[in-house]
């Protein structure tokens, strides 16, 4: 890591010689070279839930009432105007809402945050627009007024349909509501996302089975279908509950493979799965090194420049972010991607992709070339973890089984 020099704080009232001035801060030669920039997204984090899930490490917050909806979207406006300098001249490509539990706001409140941000930044025509929502707050016509504001994805937390399950994974949702959400959102969307979780606390193979074939039943467009894990940090780090053993999690594993693949879906992505045409543009970007800015509490950017890529992540706590945003900067961190690190970076992303990526996309997202690399892709393919060719970099099967050991070769060597 190579940190930044501060270039000076900014404030929604940043006049055209300061963002010029910080923009140049970003434009000084590097290392290396990039021919174009990659597509940009924006994440926007809405960081407050209902409750906290106990398996839960992201940035999310118990609201205790009702959130400072007025404060939060007037900082979030304020935020992105502050970054606009990083970002001159480029369109989104795609939006993503995510929390905690963005479905918190109001109907005019998330109104509001896609109209601030149209005015800001030029979208692409065909954006993708993903709100995430859980099923203990789908409203019908709330989510009617979501779907009118621009949300055109939705991505509905599930996890199980087994009302058991759910309790001991401290949803706050039951199995019918759970089908009632994936029901207004078939009726309000054309493309959604179901996610689901297995390996759960006592869960029975049959047990996983009924829930991937329930939300195979519903049809929908994309299935994020990923093994429950004990995040350091969380309720069940501290108190561990009784999980499936490793032969019984390999078998949910192939049964999840047979059941989506008989009902068309494409396993595209390590946890995702979808039917034609509808893979998810905004996590493709990611998982292919593209750029992305974060607005938010907590939230973390990668914002590439002819000669460098930069990282930033925002003041985590809600409190904290709004009190920064006042003070004129959200960033609490921030530092260039050094060039010995930029290889295991974009192969951290790219070998997720069970097709893998073209050789091309190596250089013109890192600006290193296929050369630079060689050491690290014979080791890899020796090992029988990668296959290429002079089109290809993708994961063997053995490769996808052991993602960790092959994305590790990349990392830069010690002395």
């Amino acid at each position: 890591m190579i940190p930044i020099k501060p270039v000076g704080e900014m404030t929604g009232n940043t006049s055209h010689a300061d963002s010029a001035r910080v923009a140049a801060a970003y434009l000084q030669p590097g290392t290396f070279a990039l021919a174009a920039l990659p597509p940009l997204s924006l994440y926007v984090h809405i960081p407050w839930c209902v409750r906290k899930c106990p398996y839960c490490d992201f940035n999310s917050h118990e609201a205790g009432g009702e959130i400072p909806e007025e404060a939060y979207l007037s900082a979030l406006r304020t935020d992105l105007e502050m970054a606009l300098p990083l970002i001159w001249g480029r369109k989104l490509h795609t939006i993503f809402i995510g929390g905690g539990t963005p479905s918190l706001l109001s109907a005019a409140g998330l109104d509001r945050l896609l109209s601030d941000i149209r005015t800001l930044m030029p979208f692409d025509p065909g954006v993708e627009v993903t709100m995430e929502a859980n099923p203990g707050t789908f409203e019908a016509d709330k989510f009617k007024s979501y779907r009118a504001s621009g949300v055109n994805r939705l991505s509905i937390g599930i996890q199980s349909f087994n009302a058991q399950h759910l309790k001991a994974l401290g949803r706050i949702h039951d199995g019918d509501e759970a089908r009632r959400a994936v029901e207004i959102a078939q009726s309000n969307f054309d493309n959604f996302n179901l996610d689901l979780m297995y390996a759960l606390p006592s869960q029975t193979l049959d047990e996983a089975r009924t829930d991937i074939r329930t939300a195979i039943a519903f049809a929908p467009p994309h299935l994020s279908l990923y093994h429950l894990t004990m995040e350091p940090n969380t309720v069940f780090a501290k108190y561990p509950p009784v999980l499936p053993d490793d032969d019984t999690s390999a078998d949910m594993q192939d049964m999840i493979a047979h059941e989506t693949a008989a009902a068309g879906y494409q396993h595209y992505e390590v946890s995702a799965y979808a039917q034609p045409t509808h893979k998810a543009r905004h996590n493709l970007n990611y998982w292919q090194f593209g750029d992305y800015l974060g607005i938010g509490a907590g939230a973390h950017s990668k914002l590439s420049f002819p000669h460098r890529i930069i990282r930033q992540a925002r003041y985590k706590q809600p409190k904290s972010y709004l009190e920064h945003i006042k003070s004129g900067n959200a960033v609490q961190e921030e530092y260039e991607v050094a060039r010995d690190e930029l290889a295991f970076e974009f192969m951290l992303n790219a070998m997720r992709l069970t097709d893998g990526i073209d050789v091309n996309l190596l250089s013109e997202r890192t600006g290193l070339t296929i050369n630079q690399m060689e050491q690290a892709l014979t080791e890899a393919e020796t090992k029988g973890l990668l296959y290429r060719d002079h089109r290809v970099l993708r994961p063997t099967d053995l490769g996808q089984r052991f993602l960790n050991d092959l994305q590790e070769i990349f990392l830069p060597k010690q002395g």
